[in-house]
């Protein structure tokens, strides 16, 4: 059946690269588009085909997409590209984008009689290579089903979290908040412990060894108590746009993130320094440098 069905891959960044030869492997015919040539000729060295452009992309069962932000997202949702788009289509988004743009996505494809599925991920590139990703999934029941052998290539589990897809997308904004004020507070505590002449590695040890296990504040605590932040897994200038998706999510929700502001203003002095594309664990050179440590 896999042989059968016809997969449109967009996105070929370090996430995107591994799920999609995920997909060839597991017997997937993908057509691939990427803006930089470079990854499309991997992909194809592996066995999928090269799309000439988004509209190649978009002639297919089912669309893959995994873009950085709410700007590379856009272009997907011209009329032209969806009007052209094979008949029947569904869009699985995979991208962490804006609660904004997730409705206006679905509207869009609703108005071309096309599916679409908001499927965030939570996982690094070594995590969506073993395709073990965590599948945060939203959309009509009938077009989830459509989506799910692919979702089960891609990770471990599936989360199906309603019927309206920007919800997957208010899960992931949430789940990366969650993320960031860990690596926030483990950060000021071992600019604490440091500056009274204790070791920061003991006190991430102590607290996974005991409070706080689990790969959060194992693996960024690790990080932040060996000062390495390279090469980044997740860099913090895509911490400070989810941060700020996140405040603004908050702010038509009406519900108040103040940690989220103080994050906000540490990631972006963060870039200021340079830091953008270090590891976002790179908060805890930031606490440093307020503490005078640095």
């Amino acid at each position: 059946m896999t042989q059968e069905l016809t997969v449109g891959f967009v996105g070929l960044g370090a996430m995107g690269r591994a799920m999609a030869g995920n997909l060839v492997r597991a017997g997937y015919r993908v057509r691939v588009w990427n803006r930089s040539p470079g990854p499309v000729a991997e992909l194809v060295a592996q066995g999928a085909d090269a799309a000439p452009d988004l509209r190649g992309a978009f002639d297919a069962d089912v669309v893959v997409s995994m873009l950085a932000d709410d700007r590379a997202v856009a272009p997907l949702l011209e009329p032209d590209l969806l009007a052209a788009a094979r008949p029947g289509l569904v869009h699985v988004d995979m991208a962490t984008i804006s609660v904004e743009l997730a409705k206006r996505a679905a509207a869009v494809h609703a108005d071309h009689g096309l599916g679409y599925v908001a499927a965030p991920v939570l996982g690094r590139p070594p995590v969506a290579e073993a395709g073990e990703l965590t599948i945060l999934a939203a959309g009509r029941p009938d077009l989830l089903d459509r989506a799910d052998p692919l979702l089960s290539v891609l990770g471990r589990r599936t989360w199906r979290l309603g019927d309206e897809p920007y919800v997957a997308n208010a899960h992931k904004l949430a789940a990366n908040y969650l993320i960031v004020c860990a690596i926030g507070a483990m950060a000021e505590a071992s600019a604490l412990v440091d500056a009274v002449g204790g070791r920061p590695e003991d006190l991430i040890g102590v607290i996974t060894d005991s409070i706080l296990p689990g790969p959060v504040h194992s693996g960024y605590g690790a990080m932040i108590a060996e000062r390495r932040y390279e090469p980044a897994g997740f860099r913090a200038v895509l911490g400070l746009k989810d941060v700020n998706l996140a405040l603004t999510a908050g702010a038509e929700a009406h519900v108040p993130l103040p940690l989220g502001g103080v994050l906000r203003d540490a990631l972006l002095d963060a870039v200021a320094h340079g830091d953008g594309d270090r590891d976002w664990a790179v908060l805890a050179e930031v606490a440093r440098r307020h503490a005078g440590l640095a």
